[in-house]
């Protein structure tokens, strides 16, 4: 799944170490998160929208809405 999580961190002044704290995980998820190489839980989702002031859908992009609005 595609995240734009490095752009809202980015836009937000946040380093990996003060998203990590705020989010009560550690560094290496949001590592993780950023290279696309794990999936959230529902929670984590939540509060990521939260820490970030949007909907979880401006943060995480599903690769099959990306090939079906490629298709129309």
């Amino acid at each position: 799944m595609k995240n734009n999580i490095k752009l809202l961190r980015a836009i937000h002044n946040f380093t990996q170490d003060q998203l990590a704290e705020m989010l009560e995980v550690s560094r290496q998820t949001i590592i993780s998160l950023e290279k696309e190489k794990y999936n959230p839980s529902i929670t984590l989702a939540f509060k990521l929208a939260r820490v970030f002031k949007c909907r979880i859908e401006d943060i995480f992009i599903y690769e099959e809405e990306i090939h079906n609005e490629k298709s129309t």
